[in-house]
Formats: structure tokens, C-alpha cells, sequence
């Protein structure tokens, strides 16, 4: 991930705690970093920035209990935030689309018909549309973290039992963790060669 990414993904983490925050329930700091997906550590700092700038307040409760309110200040933050990421996801739904479809279409003329999806997100769904968009078929969607899952129709498995399935070519879907992903594939032995990123994520 580039710096414009590190920084993208750092406002939307702030969003979504201002979000989160926001709601009717009280919540602790690890009830936090798990409706998130993030580490406590992390949700730890996070908060202590909102605090300092002003956008939250830590309220005491009983039992040595912390509540996380927003304040005015903090509501419009999130408001300005809200806004910043809609214009950054529409911008990003159009460039993956495009880039996905010239993939798809490409894999297509050396004769591919089905291709595996690595990395199940919100990526991984505009992957979709520009894979039937070119014709071909999904045959596996692999993605250790979400195994268990659904992903249209399909059943998420991890990428060492996705690849028993078959000597696929295999398209990266995920934006966070591209990299990530490529390195665990090439770890547990799959060919450079049979992995294939739209962008370089």
C-alpha cells in the first residue's frame, strides 16, 4: 500500500469508530475493535487521536466501565468523513471495474474460461460484474478469513482447500490485502505465472 492508501484506509478506520460510536449502544474498547475487524492496540490509538482532537469524550461508568460519546464536534467529522468516502468508493467502483474488465477480457483471449477469486471484500464483488461482464465463470472463491461464507452462491474456502479444486488462473479481489494474498498463494506453492491482479493493490 502506497502513502494515499495508508491514508485513505486511516480516515476510514476514523469514520467507522465515529460511526460506531455514534449508535445507541455503549461500547468498550474490545467491542469495538471487534464489530471493526481491527486490532484492540489499535482501536486504543485511534481513540486517544478522536480524544485529543476533540471529536469524542470518554464517559465513566460503574465497574470500571468506559463509554465513548461524540461530540458536536465529532458528529461533524464524521458527516465530513461520510462524504469524503462516498467521493473515494464511487471513484474506486468505476477504476476497478474498468481494470477488472480489461483483466477478465484479456484472460479470455489466451482462452480461459474460469478463473478463482482470492480475497472476498467489497472489491471482490465489482470483480464479479466485470467477470460476467467478460463471459467467464467463477469457479472458487478462497479467502482464509471469511471461509464459511457466501460469496453468490458460492461456499468461501480457504486458499489451500481452494486449490484442490482445480489448476485455476487466480485473480486477486481484494484492494486491503493484495499483497498479503499474493504471498500466501506463492507460500503454499502456487505458480507467479497463475496469479493475476487487476491493479497493483
Amino acid at each position: 500500500m502506497n502513502g494515499d492508501d495508508e491514508k485513505v484506509l486511516d480516515t476510514y478506520r476514523s469514520f467507522l469508530l465515529l460511526s460506531e460510536i455514534s449508535g445507541d449502544q455503549q461500547l468498550s474498547q474490545r467491542e469495538l475493535a471487534k464489530r471493526l475487524g481491527i486490532a484492540l492496540g489499535l482501536v486504543n490509538s485511534y481513540l486517544k487521536n478522536l480524544v485529543a482532537k476533540g471529536f469524542v469524550r470518554v464517559a465513566n461508568f460503574p465497574r470500571n466501565r468506559y463509554a465513548y460519546l461524540l461530540t458536536p464536534k465529532g458528529f461533524a467529522e464524521k458527516s465530513r468523513l461520510a462524504y469524503q468516502h462516498l467521493s473515494y468508493f464511487s471513484g474506486l467502483y468505476t477504476v476497478a471495474r474498468q481494470d477488472y474488465l480489461k483483466l477478465f477480457k484479456s484472460l479470455s483471449a489466451q482462452g480461459v474460461e474460469k478463473v478463482a477469486f482470492c480475497g472476498i471484500d467489497e472489491v471482490a464483488e465489482i470483480a464479479y460484474l466485470s467477470l460476467k461482464e467478460a463471459g467467464l465463470e467463477l469457479t472458487v472463491a478462497m479467502d482464509a478469513e471469511n471461509a464459511g461464507g457466501k460469496f453468490f452462491g458460492n461456499t468461501i474456502v480457504s486458499p489451500a482447500i481452494g486449490l484442490l479444486s482445480g489448476n485455476h488462473s487466480i485473480v486477486i479481489t481484494s484492494m486491503k490485502r493484495g499483497q498479503a494474498l499474493r504471498e500466501e498463494l506463492l507460500r503454499i506453492g502456487v505458480e507467479p505465472e497463475r496469479i493475476h491482479q487487476a491493479v497493483k493493490l
